[in-house]
C-alpha cells in the first residue's frame, strides 16, 4: 500500500454535530488518517441547519470543502475524485444515491460506502426508500464499511451483492475523551437526539427510574425533544451539548445511560459512539440489551444491563463505589484496546489494500 494515499470523504458533515453523530467520528478517523501520512479532503453539502451550528476549530488534518448542489460538485470536484486512491461516500449524504453513482462513475480508485446507520439503511431500503442509498449502489462500491457487525455482513454481500462488506465501527478520540476530576452533578444521564423509537426506552429505563428514585439526580442532553414531554422535576434537561463539552459531562456522571434505536435492535452488532466515549472517560454505562453487545462489553464486569427502572435503580443505589470504578475502569480497558479512532485508520487501510488487491485479480 501507498505511504500516502489521497482520500476523499464525501460525508453528512464534519464541520457541525448538532443533531448528528457522524461529524465526531468523521473528525476522528479523518485526524489519525492524516497522522499516518495520508492526505484527506472532506466534501461536504452546505445547508442552513448546519451552518448555523458549526463547531469544528481544527482544520489542519484535512480539506474541507462545502459545495451547495450536484452540479457543483460536478463541475469543479469531478477531478479530485478521479484522481483520488480512495473515494468514501457517507450515509445520509444529501442526494446520496446521485453522488454515488458520480462516485462509481467518475472514480479510477477504490470507492467505498461508509454506513454510519447500517441497520436503519436497510430497512429504509425494503420499504423501498432510497433516501441516500440505492440497492442497485451497493454492488458498485467496492467496499461497504458497516456500522454494524455479525449477520448483517454476510447479508450485505449475499442478498444486496457487496463484493466486500467489512464492520466499521464508531470510534473514540483517546485525546478528546478520558477521565478527570470533575463533580459529581447526577448520578445518571443520557446523551443523544430525541427519536421516536428511542424515546419509550429512554422512559421506561430512565425516567421511571428518575420518578422511583426522587433524590437522585438526572440529566437528558440533546436536541429535538417535543414540547409536551413531561420530564420528572429531578430531570434536568440540556438542549444542545457541543462535542467539546463531552467529556466534562460524562465525568459529572456516576453512570450514564444508552439507548439504542429499534433497527438497531433488531441486528445487533450495532454498538454506539456514545458507548465508546463514556468508556474512555471512565462512566460506568448502564445499557439496553442487543445481540452482540457481548462482544463489544462483558455484561456485569464491563457495562449494565438493563430492562425496567427498578432494575436501573437497582444499579444506582445498591453497586457500591468500588464496583463502579472497578466496571468503569474494565471498560475503559477494552475500548483504548480495540475502539479508537487510530484502530479505525488502521482497519481502513488494511481494507483498503484487501480491495485493492481483489480488484487487480479480477482485472487479471
Amino acid at each position: 500500500m501507498k505511504n500516502n494515499l489521497n482520500i476523499v470523504f464525501l460525508g453528512l458533515s464534519i464541520t457541525s454535530s448538532w443533531g448528528n453523530g457522524h461529524a465526531t467520528t468523521f473528525r476522528g478517523l479523518i485526524r489519525e488518517l492524516h497522522k499516518n501520512g495520508h492526505n484527506v479532503t472532506f466534501l461536504e453539502r452546505d445547508v442552513p441547519w448546519y451552518a448555523s451550528n458549526r463547531d469544528l476549530k481544527d482544520f489542519s488534518y484535512c480539506n474541507t470543502i462545502l459545495y451547495s448542489d450536484q452540479d457543483e460538485l460536478r463541475e469543479q470536484h469531478s477531478e479530485m475524485i478521479r484522481t483520488a486512491d480512495l473515494v468514501i461516500v457517507g450515509s445520509y449524504v444529501p442526494e446520496g444515491v446521485a453522488v454515488g453513482h458520480f462516485v462509481v462513475e467518475t472514480a479510477e480508485g477504490i470507492t467505498a460506502f461508509y454506513d454510519i446507520d447500517t441497520p436503519v439503511t436497510l430497512a429504509k431500503i425494503e420499504k423501498n426508500d432510497f433516501e441516500y442509498l440505492h440497492p442497485d449502489l451497493i454492488p458498485m462500491y467496492h467496499i461497504y464499511l458497516s456500522f454494524t457487525g455479525g449477520p448483517t455482513l454476510k447479508r450485505l454481500e449475499e442478498q444486496y451483492g457487496s463484493p466486500m462488506a467489512r464492520p466499521f465501527y464508531c470510534s473514540f478520540d483517546p485525546e478528546l475523551y478520558f477521565p478527570e476530576e470533575q463533580e459529581k452533578q447526577w448520578d445518571l444521564g443520557y446523551l443523544g437526539t430525541y427519536s421516536t423509537d428511542r424515546q419509550p426506552p429512554l422512559t421506561k429505563l430512565m425516567l421511571h427510574a428518575a420518578e422511583r428514585f426522587q433524590k437522585g439526580r438526572f440529566v437528558v442532553a440533546g436536541p429535538q425533544y417535543p414540547a409536551d414531554i413531561e420530564w420528572p422535576s429531578n430531570v434536568e434537561r440540556i438542549e444542545h451539548l457541543p462535542p467539546s463539552e463531552h467529556r466534562k459531562f460524562y465525568n459529572s456522571q456516576r453512570f450514564t445511560m444508552n439507548i439504542t434505536r429499534d433497527d438497531m435492535i433488531r441486528a445487533g452488532y450495532s454498538p454506539s459512539v456514545r458507548l465508546f466515549e463514556a468508556a474512555a472517560c471512565n462512566t460506568p454505562i448502564i445499557s439496553d440489551y442487543w445481540e452482540g453487545i457481548e462482544s463489544i462489553f462483558e455484561p456485569g464486569k464491563e457495562i449494565l444491563i438493563s430492562k425496567s427502572g427498578e432494575e436501573t435503580v437497582g444499579y444506582l443505589t445498591e453497586i457500591s463505589e468500588e464496583k463502579r470504578q472497578q466496571i468503569a475502569a474494565s471498560a475503559r480497558e477494552k475500548v483504548l484496546a480495540f475502539h479508537t479512532a487510530a484502530h479505525r485508520a488502521k482497519e481502513l487501510e488494511t481494507y483498503y489494500s484487501e480491495a485493492t488487491a481483489f480488484s487487480r485479480m479480477i482485472q487479471e
